[in-house]
């Protein structure tokens, strides 16, 4: 039997789409002000920043869209080590310009809580417009779907209360804050359907069993590596 998933796998061709969405979602919050402080060059460089990061997803990952395409989710698969973009210094600089050591200082604060079991990374979630719209909500329900089937826990970062009770109403669990100069951003886990587990020493992180392995994953969450 078919099953029809509410998102859409995105292919090499909507990398530019994604790349709008996460600059029109975070170009009006607070994240976006300190990452950019200019707001006539925040748009632009948002946009060429993230297309970098989808861009890379495609090969390590995996991006999903709402069918009409009004929101995404950018994912990366977290089983080993992932390399980091081709030509990445030079590429960031480029699309950052005097704005860079913010990027870098964002992606150094969040990298150094990444979790270090396998697990799938929701780095961007992007759908601009009111909360009341629901497109957040729907393209994150329907991207866990996906990664649901690869039975590994998912992680994602909030800056908002908003991003919170988002993340928290599909099933993710607080672990601890990131401060990010005078940003914060928190930490969220969520375990896979198919996989039990049991507290490590530390209590923080799962011990997790495979039960099932099977492959074929305005709000916006940045993981700039």
């Amino acid at each position: 039997m078919s099953v029809t998933m509410p998102v859409v796998r995105a292919r090499w061709c909507d990398i530019g789409r994604i790349a709008d969405l996460a600059a029109d979602a975070l170009s009006p919050t607070a994240l976006g002000a300190w990452l950019v402080p200019d707001e006539q060059q925040r748009p632009a460089v948002l946009a060429a920043v993230a297309r970098i990061w989808i861009e890379h997803a495609l090969l390590f990952g995996d991006a999903f869209l709402l069918p009409d395409g009004t929101a995404a989710t950018v994912w990366f698969h977290r089983y080993r080590p992932i390399p980091p973009p081709a030509r990445c210094t030079d590429r960031l600089a480029a699309a950052s310009g005097a704005h860079q050591e913010r990027f870098l200082q964002l992606g150094r604060a969040l990298a150094a809580r990444w979790p270090t079991e396998p697990h799938n990374h929701l780095a961007l979630l992007a759908a601009p417009g009111p909360a009341e719209s629901g497109r957040a909500a729907a393209v994150l329900a329907g991207a866990q779907q996906w990664m649901d089937t690869l039975s590994l826990p998912t992680y994602a970062e909030a800056f908002t209360d908003a991003d919170l009770d988002l993340f928290r109403q599909h099933g993710y669990t607080h672990r601890d804050a990131v401060p990010v100069d005078d940003q914060t951003a928190h930490s969220m886990w969520r375990l896979s359907p198919l996989w039990t587990g049991r507290s490590s020493r530390n209590g923080r992180s799962p011990v997790l069993r495979p039960l099932v392995l099977a492959h074929n994953s305005p709000s916006t969450r940045w993981a700039l590596r």
